[in-house]
C-alpha cells in the first residue's frame, strides 16, 4: 500500500486541528472543526484552502502554442498578454473530458493546473501526444499552492504583502502575476473572489501562518465542495469524465471552435455530436423541501426519459438542498427525484445557485 502523500502545510493543518482525510492519494483536511463556519467564513469573509496536492505544469519550447491548440478545447490565442487565464477541457479523440484545468500564458511559455486525482493519468496522456513538437513539460513539484477566497481576501493577503498590494488589486478576474518565484492569479474556485497563491514550497508554511493571523480562516475539502456545488461548477469525476462530452456537461462555452482549421483532440467527435443533436445536458436542481439530493440519484422527467444527479448537497447559504443533474436536453423546469423510495419534486434552474454570497437563480 502506497503512503500518503502530504503538502509542504501537513504540520501546520495538523496544528490547527484540522480532520485529515484521504484525498486522491493525499492527507488533506475534510475540516477544522465546524464545515458550516468554514463556508460561511468563505461568503462572508475570507477563508483559505491548501489546494498544494493540483498539479502545476510549466510548459516551453517553440511549439508550445500549436501543441496546446491542440491538446485543449480552447484556445490558446485568446491569451493576450503574460498573466491571462484560460479555463478548458483537456479532451480524449471520442470528445470525452480528460480533466478540466486553467492555463497561464507566461514570459516563457505557458502555465498549466490540472487536479490532483488526475494527474498521473493526465501527464501520461500529455506526454503521448507530444510527438513531432518542440515542447518540455516541467512539472513543479517544488511549488505550494493556497486559495484565499472570500470577499475579504484580496484585502487580507494586502495586509500580509502590502508592496504587492498595487499589482495584486490591478488584476482583473482570470488573470495573474509573478512576484519572483511566487505566482498570484485571481482565480478561484467558490463563487467568491479572491485569489490561487503558487508559492515556493518552503515559504508556503509562514505565509499560512501570516494569513491566520489577519483573520483569514484555514478551511477543509468539505466546505470546498459545498462553496463550489452552490457556485455551479464542476467536479471531476462526478459533473465530468473521460466518458462525457463537455457539451453534455456544462462546458459548451470552453470550446473554441473557430478558427475552424484547429483540429483539436476531440474535435471530430464533438462536431459529429452537434450534428446528430446532443441527448443530454446539465442543469441545476433545486429541493425547497426537506430531504437532501446526493449524487447518483436517478432524475425522472415525465414523458421524456431520465437523468442523474452527479453532485448534490445542502446548501448552506440557501438552507435548502441543491444538485448538479445530467439530464435529457428536452428536460423543462421540473422533475422527480426518488429519495429513499418517495418520488420528489424538484425544480430544475440554471445555474448557479450562489454567486458573491447571494441567490441568482429564480
Amino acid at each position: 500500500m502506497t503512503a500518503p502523500k502530504r503538502t509542504p502545510l501537513y504540520q501546520e493543518h495538523l496544528a490547527a486541528n484540522a480532520r485529515m482525510v484521504d484525498f486522491a492519494g493525499w492527507e488533506m483536511p475534510i475540516n477544522y472543526g465546524s464545515q458550516l463556519k468554514e463556508h460561511e467564513q468563505v461568503r462572508t469573509d475570507a477563508g483559505m484552502f491548501d489546494v498544494s496536492h493540483m498539479t502545476v505544469v510549466d510548459i516551453t519550447g517553440s511549439d508550445a502554442k500549436a501543441w496546446l491548440q491542440k491538446l485543449i478545447a480552447n484556445d490558446v490565442a485568446k491569451l493576450g498578454f503574460e498573466g491571462k487565464a484560460l479555463y478548458s477541457g483537456m479532451l480524449n479523440q471520442d470528445g470525452g473530458v480528460v480533466d478540466d484545468l486553467i492555463v497561464y500564458l507566461t514570459a516563457t511559455g505557458y502555465r498549466m493546473v490540472i487536479n490532483a486525482g488526475t494527474t498521473e493519468k493526465d501527464l501520461a496522456w500529455m506526454d503521448s501526444q507530444l510527438a513531432g513538437f518542440d515542447v518540455e513539460l516541467a512539472v513543479r513539484r517544488d511549488l505550494a499552492m493556497l486559495a484565499v477566497q472570500g470577499p475579504n481576501a484580496i484585502a487580507k493577503v494586502c495586509q500580509v504583502k502590502p508592496d504587492w498590494a498595487d499589482s495584486i488589486t490591478s488584476l482583473k478576474i482570470f488573470q495573474g502575476k509573478p512576484f519572483g518565484g511566487w505566482f498570484v492569479a485571481r482565480t478561484g474556485y467558490t463563487g467568491e473572489d479572491g485569489l490561487e497563491i503558487m508559492i515556493p514550497a518552503d515559504e508556503a508554511a509562514a505565509f499560512f501562518r501570516e494569513l491566520t493571523a489577519v483573520g483569514v480562516l484555514p478551511c477543509g475539502l468539505g466546505a470546498r465542495d459545498t462553496l463550489r456545488l452552490e457556485a455551479g461548477m464542476n467536479l471531476y469525476g462526478h459533473d465530468m469524465d473521460d466518458g462525457v462530452s463537455p457539451l453534455e456537461a456544462g462546458m459548451g462555452w470552453t470550446i473554441a471552435w473557430e478558427p475552424a482549421e484547429r483540429r483539436f483532440n476531440g474535435r471530430d467527435a464533438l462536431e459529429a455530436q452537434k450534428a446528430a443533436g446532443v441527448v443530454m445536458k446539465q442543469v441545476g436542481l433545486v429541493l425547497e423541501g426537506r430531504g437532501v439530493l446526493r449524487e447518483g440519484l436517478t432524475v425522472q422527467v415525465e414523458g421524456v426519459g431520465e437523468g442523474i444527479i452527479t453532485s448534490g448537497t445542502f446548501s448552506p447559504t440557501l438552507k435548502h438542498s441543491i444538485a448538479i443533474a445530467r439530464v435529457p436536453v428536452a428536460t423543462g423546469d421540473t422533475a422527480v427525484v426518488d429519495l429513499r423510495g418517495t418520488p420528489t419534486p424538484v425544480r430544475v434552474v440554471k445555474m448557479p445557485f450562489v454567486r458573491n454570497g447571494k441567490k441568482v437563480f429564480d
